[in-house]
Order: C-alpha cells, then structure tokens, then sequence
C-alpha cells in the first residue's frame, strides 16, 4: 500500500480504537510472510499494525476474537487489540507495540502461564465460528466430543481441502481414510476442553517488557491440551526448560507421547494444502506408523 494510503488506514484505526493523538512515525517492518506489518508511533503511544489488502471474510475479526479469549483467561500475556476491520481492500489490525529483551526465565515462564491457560476450561470443544490457519479456512462447530471433532473438522477438513487441490490421493487418501474410521483406538472422546492458542508453534510467541512471554497470531479453539504442546514439537520447537515448566505446573497424560504424531498430523496436512508436497513425506511417515506401510 502506498504510503498516504497507509497513513490514512492508520488514521482510521486509531479513531476505531479511541486512540486521537498526533501520527508521527509509520515504518514498514517484518512481520511474517501473510501479511504487511507496519510500526506506527503516534505521540502518545507506540502500536503495531497488520494490513492486508484481501483478507478473506472476518480474518481478522477471528484473530482478534482469539486475542480477547485468552486476555480474559488471566493467565498469559497477549497483546490488547485497539481496532480491526475486515473491509475489502482495507483489511487491518490495531495492536499495542510489544518490545523487550529474553532473561533467563523467559521460556520457562512461557511454560508455566501456558499450563494456566490450559487449565481454563470452556463448555464444549471447538469454536463457534470457523477460523483460519494461515489463509486457511479452518471449519468448526462446538461439540462435546473431542474425537469427533477432531476426527470431523479438522483432520476431515484438512483430507477434503486436500483432496480438491491433488495434495493427497493415491495411497495417502486410503490411508487418511482409514485412519478417520479408527482414530477412536487412539484419541479421547472425552476430555476437559481447555483455552488453546491453535497455532503455537515457535514463531508465535514474543519478548515483551521485563522478558515476559506474549503469545500472538492465535487461532482459537477450546481442545485437548496435548493437541497444542504436540504442535510446539514441530518446526524447531522450543526449548527444554519450556516443558519441563509446563510438565511440573499441569502434567502431560500417560498416553501423551502414543498421540502426539496424530496431533501434529493436522499442522502437517493444513500445511501441506498451504505450501505443497514438502510436508508429505512427514505425513506419509505418520500414516504408515499408525496404519501400516502395506495398507
């Protein structure tokens, strides 16, 4: 977006937020690969904003929703939100700026408040609207079955998405399939369904001031707890001290490490239908371990 424009979106977001004072600063900056990111200091306050020119229907409402779920918790920090909009072309997210340096307890603290937060329990699983991952459309529903949630709209979500775009035929759809109408050997039916951040990996947690913990970008669900520590396993995952924080506030279930690949199956595929077949062979792995190379 050209910069008077910017400026202009800027302007409209701080109104929305009942933020009035003067705009003195907006810089672009890295922010992820999905969205344009944008510093913005005006003389009172230093925010950070998302833009993107053709953000599906209610993106970043949802994302906002998510933000608002987990501050409410009490118990992990989260950025406040000031404004958002999901209008075609001016698409947008107000947030308050976040800054600080890591201590030596940053990532042990992380573990700890995310064991609070999985400790706040909803009513039902799910969410009761959809929600995205990435760009993503994530359908949902709330259902007192965890297994059947997860089996229906998200596993079952991702292998349809999967099978319109080609990413998963042959072999691995069989397999998928199978997998669907056994996955009660393996996944709970009945579960307390905690506050999830739905897209925890490694890149979604921040610095801020003293070296506490933010999490962001969420993509909120209530679930079994397991279902968002298997996902901090994957793509670099995070450090020792994190989950042995996390294990010593709110301790994994027995049966934890038998379902964390199905866990991290979900990530794997919705990547997949991202970004393509780099993903595949990770998940041609996870079927095979559960179903049988031979299928």
């Amino acid at each position: 977006m050209k910069n008077n424009e910017m400026e202009k979106l800027v302007r409209i977001a701080l109104e929305n937020g009942r933020d009035y004072s003067e705009v003195q600063t907006i810089k672009k900056i890295k922010g992820g690969s999905i969205n344009e990111a944008y510093y913005v200091q005006t003389i009172d306050a230093e925010f950070f904003m998302k833009f993107h020119a053709n953000a599906p229907k209610f993106f970043f409402k949802s994302e906002a929703t998510g933000l608002r779920l987990l501050k409410e918790t009490n118990t992990i920090s989260v950025p406040s939100f000031l404004s958002y909009s999901d209008q075609p072309g001016r698409g947008f997210l107000l947030l308050e700026w976040i800054e600080g340096r890591k201590t030596d307890k940053t990532e042990e603290t992380l573990g700890r408040k995310l064991a609070d937060l999985h400790k706040s329990f909803g009513r039902l699983h799910g969410f009761d609207s959809d929600t995205y991952i990435g760009l993503l459309p994530q359908p949902n529903e709330l259902n007192a079955n965890w297994l059947e949630y997860y089996r229906d709209k998200r596993l079952g979500s991702q292998l349809e998405q999967g099978i319109e775009t080609g990413n998963i035929e042959g072999k691995r759809r069989k397999q998928l399939e199978k997998l669907l109408e056994t996955l009660d050997e393996w996944i709970p039916s009945f579960v307390e369904p905690s506050h999830l951040h739905g897209d925890l990996y490694s890149g979604n947690w921040i610095v801020g001031p003293g070296g506490e913990p933010y999490i962001v970008d969420p993509s909120f669900l209530y679930g079994d707890r397991h279902f968002e520590l298997a996902y901090t396993e994957l793509f670099g995952g995070f450090p020792s001290k994190f989950y042995e924080a996390y294990n010593e506030n709110y301790p994994l279930r027995k049966e934890y490490e038998d379902i964390k690949p199905l866990y991290q199956l979900y990530y794997l595929m919705a990547h997949l239908n991202l970004f393509g077949e780099m993903y595949g062979e990770q998940i041609d792995q996870i079927l095979d371990k559960y179903i049988g190379e031979n299928f």
